[in-house]
């Protein structure tokens, strides 16, 4: 069986965005497409000034959100007459399909604010479908945990621990790991998938082919493989994701990520003459 091994270390670079909020954005920059993840920003701060202005209404087509809560509180509304609220641990996996309108506002003036989104591409025959959610609340995310690490199961499965996402085109998985020092987490991999680590806090040595140190707040992108081992070389935290390629050009414009420019352009036309929601 093949060990899956590091390709690439990325350090994410500080940005903004909504009205803005500060993050750190590495997929989506470096790199720009990693096939069929299209975007990743971690949001934290104790700072409410970084946050408090939140995501005002903004358009989306053709892409999956998933916004992941570590810590603190949001408010969601959107097109549909959809509205709720995010609390910590909690998960929104948004499928935009052919068009929606939402908001995303912190339900906090103080505190830490933690948490991440990752952007998913849809394939062509998806991006115009009807927009819908998985909502998956903290106290039933399935959740494995021994002597050594807890393994939270937001897709996929781990040992018995299985993920309410399930049917999906990509296949994703999306675990959150808790490992304690000098213990090794272990799992099968498909091999046909593009897999990466996000490592939130801690350090960590992936592989048995030595490689750059790897410490808080770094995306590790990994090489096609099947037996996947990390070990903790502190106690450590970190996100392991993992999704089969659409392998379908893309063009992107902002929010909107479709096949082709004219699709882009029809997006915009339709955002701006009130036909954007169907």
């Amino acid at each position: 069986m093949k060990i899956v091994k590091v390709d690439k270390i990325i350090n994410p670079i500080p940005a903004s965005d909504g009205a803005g909020v500060k993050l750190k954005r590495s997929i989506g920059v470096e790199p720009n497409y990693f096939d069929p993840f299209l975007m990743l920003d971690e949001f934290g701060s104790e700072n409410k000034d970084d946050y408090v202005a939140g995501f005002p209404p903004h358009p989306h087509r053709g892409i999956e959100t998933v916004t992941y809560m570590l810590q603190g509180e949001f408010e969601h509304e959107d097109s549909t007459g959809a509205k709720g609220r995010m609390s910590s641990g909690d998960v929104q996996w948004m499928k935009t399909g052919s068009g929606i309108i939402h908001s995303e506002m912190p339900a906090m003036s103080e505190g830490r604010l933690h948490g991440f989104q990752l952007w998913i591409n849809m394939p062509a025959k998806l991006k115009m479908t009807k927009p819908d959610y998985i909502y998956i609340d903290a106290d039933q995310m399935r959740v494995h945990k021994d002597k050594d690490k807890q393994v939270k199961v937001i897709a996929g499965k781990f040992e018995k621990a299985e993920g309410p996402v399930k049917g999906h085109n990509v296949e994703p998985i999306y675990f959150d790991v808790e490992l304690k020092k000098e213990k090794q987490f272990n799992f099968k991999l498909p091999k046909t998938h593009n897999s990466f680590i996000y490592l939130i806090n801690g350090e960590i040595e992936v592989g048995e082919i030595k490689h750059n140190k790897v410490k808080n707040s770094t995306l590790i992108l990994l090489c096609k493989g099947e037996e996947l081992k990390v070990l903790a070389k502190t106690d450590t935290k970190f996100l392991v994701i993992s999704g089969k390629p659409i392998n379908e050009e893309i063009a992107r414009g902002g929010p909107f990520v479709m096949n082709t420019k004219a699709e882009i352009l029809e997006a915009v036309q339709d955002y701006h003459n009130g036909t954007f929601v169907k």
